[in-house]
């Protein structure tokens, strides 16, 4: 199973005096990026909420909690004995002045520095509860969507590893035409040697030991099977239980080694062609690859 490492969850919470709502977005990201914006009064539970975010393992994670007061139970009061105290200095400047003013000092007052008293916001254990069922909620969503994308990834992957195994069962048939035509150069280029320069043709048995040594130099049945090795991990590892966005990547590399060995050793155009299409099918894996968990 693959997940994709794009996803979003939204839920909301409703708590005394305030309702709550919460969005969990995952983007691309090399590894596991968190991102948190949240309300100062649920810093304390912040280590909590990055552990459980930390599940989706990978990932540019964002929790977004904005918060609306609902209009119950906002407590302020005013600080009397410091708004008597504004309003006494305020009305002896006056008179240290001589000014007789028809302004009233209460509105300047009220304007004052720490004139309104505010209780510190604070989430009791069962309103927490709440906001952290919710919380749990959104990020199963945004796995559960993960999930879902990541099945069409895996559905396209699939076909372009079927591809590739496809095109390498396709050079068996040419690789007995690729060594005779081997031959014949090599027969056809010694004879034109002897003939420009009066040599005589070289012994048929040294000419054949030599051929055998050029061909297995040639020969790339090794990669063939390493590649085909690589392709069956490949298809063991997107089954296994978690995704392995990482671990398929390297995979890809080495298939990409032997794809690349194989084209330089083949010598022999057609075969060339299918290589330029399984390197083309493993370049589309690769991307789709960055955006799996």
């Amino acid at each position: 199973m693959i997940k994709s490492m794009t996803g979003f969850g939204k839920a909301v919470a409703e708590i005394p005096g305030k309702k709550l709502t919460i969005e969990v977005k995952t983007l691309n990201s090399k590894g596991l990026d968190l991102n948190l914006k949240i309300p100062a009064w649920l810093r304390v539970n912040e280590l909590e909420i990055r552990n459980s975010l930390a599940t989706l393992k990978r990932g540019k994670i964002e929790l977004l909690i904005s918060s609306e007061s609902t209009g119950e139970q906002i407590k302020f009061s005013i600080n009397k004995p410091l708004a008597l105290k504004y309003h006494q200095e305020l009305k002896a400047l006056q008179d240290d002045l001589s000014e007789a003013s028809s302004e009233e000092l209460l509105p300047l007052v009220l304007k004052m520095p720490d004139i309104y008293l505010t209780s510190k916001e604070e989430i009791d254990s069962a309103a927490w509860d709440m906001v952290w069922s919710e919380i749990e909620r959104a990020i199963k969503e945004a796995d559960n969507c993960r999930t879902n994308e990541g099945s069409v990834l895996e559905k396209d992957i699939l076909a372009r590893i079927e591809a590739i195994l496809t095109l390498l069962k396709q050079i068996e048939p040419l690789e007995n035409e690729r060594k005779e035509r081997v031959r014949l150069n090599l027969r056809n280029e010694l004879d034109a040697f002897s003939s420009s320069n009066g040599a005589p043709q070289p012994d048929q048995n040294r000419f054949e030991q030599e051929l055998i040594y050029y061909l297995e130099k040639m020969d790339f049945t090794e990669e063939k099977v390493r590649l085909k090795k690589h392709c069956d991990y490949f298809l063991q590892t997107m089954n296994e239980k978690e995704s392995q966005g990482k671990k398929l990547g390297f995979i890809c590399q080495e298939m990409g080694r032997e794809i690349n060995t194989l084209g330089s050793k083949a010598s022999h155009a057609e075969i060339q062609k299918i290589v330029i299409q399984m390197k083309d099918e493993l370049e589309k894996v690769k991307e789709q690859l960055l955006n799996i968990v």
